[in-house]
Order: C-alpha cells, then structure tokens, then sequence
C-alpha cells in the first residue's frame, strides 16, 4: 500500500511539473531566456568588457548589483539628467515631500543606507556648528559616543569613521547603563516588541536613536512606522526592496537632525560625509521610486513572487528524495522564499557544491545560501559572549529578483543538479 501511494505522488508531482519541463526542450536555455525576460544577450554592455550577466536568485545583494530599477525611477533619472539644479534646493524639496509621504518631519537622500549612518552619527555629534564639522573626525570637546544596541555590525566602519566611540550592549538593561554625558547617538536595527521597549529607555536618556531597517521596504507602510514607534531618525537602502538606484538610500526623521545631516553632506566642501556624493539622479530616482511604491499592491506582488518559487518546486521535487517549503521571513527581505531540501549524505552533494554548480553553469544562476562572499573575514556581529546558533546550511531561492521566464530555467537547472548528484550517488 505504500509502495502505490509513494508511485501516486510521484506521478502527481510529474504531472505537475509537465509543462515547466518540456517549455525549453527545442530550445537552448539561455535564447530562451533572452526571448522571454528581453535580457541575457550574448552580446551587451557588460558582456562586450568581459562581465557575465546572472539570473538572481540570491536577493537584493549589494555585490549582485542589488535589485533592478522600477520603470518609473529610469524616467525619473533620466529626466532629472537633462538639467542642471540647485542641490541644495533640491534636497530641501525632496526633504519636504519625502516628510509628507513618511508623516516624519522631513527627509533626505544619500549613498545608501551605510551612508545614512555616517551622516545621522556625524550629525548628532556635530550638528550644525561649522567649526566642529570641519573638526571631525576629531571629536575633542564634543560627545562622541555611540551605543550599538543589539551589537556590532559589519557595517559601523561608518559610525567610526566621522569620529564615533562604539559602546556595545545587547540588552534592555545594558542599555538603560551605558548612558552618560558623552553619549551622542544610539544605533540599532532591532524591530517590533525589542524597539518599542528601548526607544522610551533612550528618550528618557534625551538621546537621539538611529532605527537601521536597510532592508525594511517593502512593505511600504514601514517607511511611517519607525517615526511612528518614536524614533529620532531611521534610514532603507535604495537599492534593495524599493527598487531605486543601487548607490542611494534614505534617511528620514526629526527636521533638525536631518538639517544637521544636511549640513555634514555634499556638496559642502569640508564636510566629513562630502565623500559619500549622492546625484541629482538618484536623489529623484529615490523618490520616485517612494512614489511608485504607495501606488503598488503588495499582495499581488506576493501571488505573482509565490508562483515564480512554485514553478521551480513543482519542476525540483521530481527528484525523488528532494523536498521543498515556501515561507516569507519576518523583518527584511519579505519576498517568498523557495528552500530546497536534500539529504546531503544520500545525494554526496552539499548545498554549497550544488551552489557553485549553479553558478558555473550558462546561464550563470546565484541562490542563496549561508556563504556571505561579501563579509569581510575578520567581521564579527552580534554578541561574542552569547554567539546565534548557527543555522543548518540550506539553498534558497528568492523570488522577488527573478525576471519572468527565469523561474522555469533555474526550476530546470536545479533539477539536473540534483537529479545528477542522486544518479552518481546510487
């Protein structure tokens, strides 16, 4: 009886799978791609400089380029190229209408997230006082000290360098201890019950806090909800779920920090963030990206990101012995996330083999796994005295950086992968 209900499925999943299988039989892979997505030449701009175009199934990475650009915020910054401005004006308009789509008191561009944090340390240690701006990094004579709650990350080199001490806790109790007459900021990327819980500890320490949610958006109510929560400034990446330049981000919050942030910025020629030069592009194709995002619905969104990882599970659990879940993570990076399962002795193929047979194959194809090729080695995070448990290596698949079409080649590849390893290892 068992033996007719495993052939039942199986037949089932076959079935299933059928026309994602036999969609590329008479053609090559990557032409088919190519007609389907309208991308993937084998003749462009990167590949004519010798640079391999890839199918994202990684996510919004800053080293995979992060996402692709809405059509709005190509118009955008294709306009905003053909004049010339005041950038000063600029951001100040920008500021104003990016506080009337927030609810916070106003608003600016800059570099990216990582940017977000030089600017808003610079700006609580500095304000708008000239004299210490042309002073930083030195911070003799001002506050400087910066409470990481929740930890170090490997992006506070941009806390450091305009001249900020990190005081590192991890705890609500830490917290309410590390103050003192040289705390300038606090700076964390802690979300839900854990931030409602510290923000009235740093308040009644009449300390700015720095909310970091980089990977906050979508969904786009969270660009009101730091402010909402009483955060003093919060900053998102550009270039990852909101879909706007890659080398922008946004810093939002109290009018008189954000002046003051203002102020430690291009195109000020002595200021420390000078350095971190956002252009006028980017800076309206941000905020047409803001704009495109409060007129987008998120649900469908979510049904066309599900069917994409579906397609590929139906085509992957062919393979008998591979399983897969869809599941969206809570915090960052809410798509819906495909996760291939395996059982690595029986197939003698590890997730990060099967990773890097992806990635050499044509065309190239990134997922997502525990390897992070971007951190730099000697980075620690967290909490050294009470390290995460690590987490059991798995590969996934990200929805929301696929183009259409390349559902069904990574779905196709994956299962010759898997299908392979299975057959070798018998």
């Amino acid at each position: 009886m068992h033996a007719v209900l495993s052939n039942r499925r199986s037949f089932m999943k076959w079935a299933a799978a059928l026309p994602m299988l036999t969609t590329f039989v008479a053609e090559d892979m990557f032409a088919k791609a190519r007609k389907i997505a309208g991308r993937g030449a084998k003749d462009n701009v990167y590949t004519r400089i010798g640079v391999t175009p890839i199918i994202n199934a990684r996510g919004t990475w800053t080293y995979l380029s992060g996402s692709l650009e809405l059509p709005e915020v190509r118009e955008a910054k294709q306009e905003a190229s053909m004049h010339f401005v005041d950038m000063w004006e600029l951001q100040r308009a920008v500021g104003k209408r990016l506080a009337e789509l927030s609810g916070a008191e106003s608003g600016m561009v800059t570099a990216g997230a990582a940017a977000a944090m030089a600017t808003a340390t610079a700006a609580c240690l500095a304000g708008t006082d000239s004299a210490k701006i042309w002073q930083l990094p030195d911070t003799t004579g001002m506050k400087n000290e910066v409470i990481m709650f929740g930890g170090r990350i490997s992006f506070d080199s941009g806390i450091r360098a305009v001249g900020g001490k990190l005081v590192v806790v991890h705890s609500h109790d830490e917290l309410k201890a590390a103050f003192n007459d040289k705390t300038a900021m606090v700076y964390t990327t802690a979300r839900g019950e854990r931030l409602e819980r510290a923000i009235p500890i740093v308040k009644d320490a009449r300390v700015p806090i720095l909310v970091d949610w980089a990977a906050g958006i979508p969904p786009i109510e969270n660009l009101s909800l730091p402010w909402k929560m009483g955060a003093d400034l919060y900053t998102f990446s550009g270039g990852k779920g909101l879909c706007g330049p890659q080398c922008a981000g946004l810093l939002l919050g109290r009018k008189d920090l954000i002046e003051a942030a203002v102020a430690q910025s291009c195109p000020w020629e002595g200021a420390i963030c000078r350095p971190m030069k956002v252009g006028k592009e980017e800076i309206m194709g941000v905020l047409a990206a803001v704009e495109a995002w409060k007129k987008r619905d998120l649900s469908e969104l979510d049904k066309e990101w599900n069917r994409r990882v579906k397609k590929i599970a139906q085509v992957v659990e062919t393979v008998p012995g591979v399983t897969t879940e869809i599941q969206i993570p809570q915090g960052g990076n809410r798509y819906p996330t495909l996760t291939v399962n395996w059982d690595v002795t029986r197939f003698k193929m590890t997730v990060q083999e099967c990773a890097k047979k992806l990635r050499d194959g044509s065309p190239r194809i990134e997922a997502l796994t525990a390897n992070n090729p971007s951190t730099v080695p000697g980075v620690h995070e967290g909490d050294p005295k009470n390290p995460r448990p690590a987490r059991p290596d798995a590969l996934r698949i990200i929805s929301m950086t696929l183009q259409p079409g390349e559902d069904i080649i990574v779905g196709r590849r994956l299962r010759e992968i898997l299908n392979e390893a299975r057959k070798s290892a018998a």
